[in-house]
């Protein structure tokens, strides 16, 4: 149970590092802006996801959220994350700019695998 525990909070702490206060902190640069421009999306697409990215990292890590909530939560994060590597894959080919967002989405999925042993032992 206890490695189960550290497991979760290791995981979800990554992403919640990556996907909901790094766009936080730098949505708005120049950097990120040229991103989603370079990418083919309007530049208010990129305040949108950064938006919903910070939401859904909160409502994973925030233990008081309803499960429900937590698994749309999940849902939303990892379509983003496929759409990213299908993204950068299409426009610049495979690349590690592919491959770094299906790394966290293998992240966020032990997260979620993590959730529901959790839960389930908690019942």
């Amino acid at each position: 149970m206890k490695k189960d525990k550290i497991i979760f909070w290791t995981t979800t702490g990554i992403i919640f590092l990556f996907e909901g206060l790094m766009p936080a902190l730098t949505s708005q640069s120049e950097l990120a802006k040229e991103g989603i421009r370079h990418l083919g999306y309007p530049e208010y697409f990129g305040a949108a996801l950064a938006v919903c990215k910070v939401l859904g990292s909160l409502v994973i890590t925030v233990p008081q959220f309803p499960n429900r909530f937590k698994e749309w939560a999940y849902a939303g994060l990892g379509i983003e994350l496929i759409f990213a590597a299908i993204s950068h894959a299409a426009v610049d080919g495979f690349n590690g700019h592919t491959i770094f967002p299906l790394v966290f989405f293998g992240i966020l999925a032990n997260s979620y695998i993590f959730f529901h042993k959790l839960n389930t032992n908690n019942k």
